[in-house]
């Protein structure tokens, strides 16, 4: 990973996660705000962030305005009861629809995480590009990869949820606001893993194997022109 994409997941980790959690606290600890009032500001970040997302992709892409939608319609059922607990459920509804969402897709053959994954394996590389979009077509064991990362998140995701849950209705509010956080980010680190173990790890071998492939005969054809090259250099030293 570039030093630039590393600053980039940073930036977003710190926005998506460090920011709600220390401002629930600030707020609620700091200023006196209830539960809800701080729970609602505090998501505010994230789904600005969200939103701004959606609004700059030139092409819509599915997962990123799920995410949004499902925010916001959570943000205005828990302002609409009052319920701090109910929303924290709504941070697991979003990550359960997700995760359905997500298998869902590896059902139609159509995975929607590939439009994450892909920019990290291409790499902005036009040989790379080439070569996914032939394996794609080409490589059923490709497409199984693409298929099984997906998967890997939807159950993540699945899994995820139903643990905060019971969190939820089992600690104080204040403890599953940290809590769940620790709970993301152990969700995220097992996908990670195994979604790379299974998923995106095969399909880097796969695609750096095609591109390997297709610049062989260029080396082969440099390799001969410069032995071509070679013999009539002798061969006019010879006749001289």
């Amino acid at each position: 990973m570039t030093k630039p994409r590393k600053s980039r997941t940073f930036v977003s980790l710190l926005l998506d996660v460090g920011v709600p959690v220390g401002s629930y606290y600030l707020l609620k600890g700091a200023l006196g705000m209830g539960a809800v009032a701080a729970l609602g500001w505090s998501s505010v970040v994230p789904v600005l962030r969200t939103g701004w997302g959606v609004l700059r992709q030139r092409e819509v892409n599915a997962l990123p305005l799920l995410i949004l939608l499902a925010n916001l319609v959570g943000l205005l059922l828990s302002f609409g009861t009052g319920d701090a607990r109910l929303m924290l459920v709504k941070d697991s509804a979003v990550g359960s629809l997700v995760g359905f969402a997500l298998l869902g897709s590896v059902v139609l053959g159509r995975p929607m995480m590939t439009a994450t994954l892909k920019p990290w394996l291409v790499k902005g590389d036009l040989g790379r590009e080439a070569a996914w979009e032939r394996l794609r077509k080409e490589s059923p064991a490709f497409r199984r990869a693409e298929l099984r990362f997906s998967a890997v998140w939807g159950i993540a995701f699945v899994a995820e949820c139903a643990l905060r849950v019971v969190g939820v209705y089992t600690f104080p509010v204040d403890t599953m606001v940290w809590l769940g956080t620790v709970v993301m980010i152990v969700t995220m680190v097992f996908a990670f893993v195994v979604g790379g173990a299974l998923g995106a790890g095969p399909m880097a071998h796969m695609i750096a194997a095609a591109v390997a492939s297709d610049r062989a005969p260029e080396s082969v054809a440099a390799a001969t022109a410069a032995e071509a090259e070679k013999n009539s250099s002798l061969a006019g030293s010879t006749h001289r």
